[in-house]
């Protein structure tokens, strides 16, 4: 890991053994609330893209809003919310994906994406991928070209990066973290 990243993996708190046993779950809520690391996270999330046409950042319930809302405060771009099912109030399309214990559905408004627009998928952390590639998925039914999917965390042991790049999208992580 570069130099640089290291104060992104010292705000990030290990939670042991949550939601279930052996299970190491990565909170980045103590990096939103350190001002240096929020910054350095979404700078590094954009820096790529920056002085690119993005049309739309979509951002994957919840912490993907948070960083997601920041990333296109920066570039410019619109922001679409990706959805658990009934929560959005107008029209909307949905996509079933499978979970570890069953099944589960998202859903974004049906007029959040012009088809050809280019799109970013943000969200804090990618582990197994079903929910990103649920969420691309959508995306590429409703016509967006997906630019990339960008995460603050991989989880690598758990596959879900080449998930989405075998789906041809280009994954950016800032910090990855061994095991589950």
């Amino acid at each position: 890991m570069e130099n640089r990243y290291r104060d992104l993996v010292s705000s990030i708190r290990a939670i042991p053994d949550y939601p279930k046993p052996g299970i190491v779950f990565r909170d980045i809520t103590t990096l939103l609330g350190d001002p240096r690391a929020f910054r350095r996270a979404v700078d590094d999330l954009v820096h790529p893209y920056a002085g690119t046409k993005i049309d739309k950042i979509a951002g994957i319930e919840a912490r993907g809003f948070i960083l997601g809302g920041a990333v296109a405060h920066q570039l410019s771009a619109g922001f679409v919310p990706i959805r658990k099912k009934g929560k959005l109030p107008h029209d909307t399309v949905r996509i079933a994906y499978s979970l570890e214990y069953g099944v589960d559905e998202m859903e974004m408004h049906r007029d959040a994406i012009t088809p050809g627009e280019k799109v970013i998928v943000v969200d804090d952390l990618i582990a197994t991928g079903g929910t990103a590639e649920a969420a691309c998925k959508l995306l590429t039914q409703m016509g967006a070209n997906i630019v990339a999917a960008c995460f603050v965390i991989d989880l690598p042991d758990l596959g879900g990066r080449k998930k989405l790049e075998d789906m041809g999208v280009d994954v950016r992580t800032l910090v990855s973290f061994d095991g589950h």
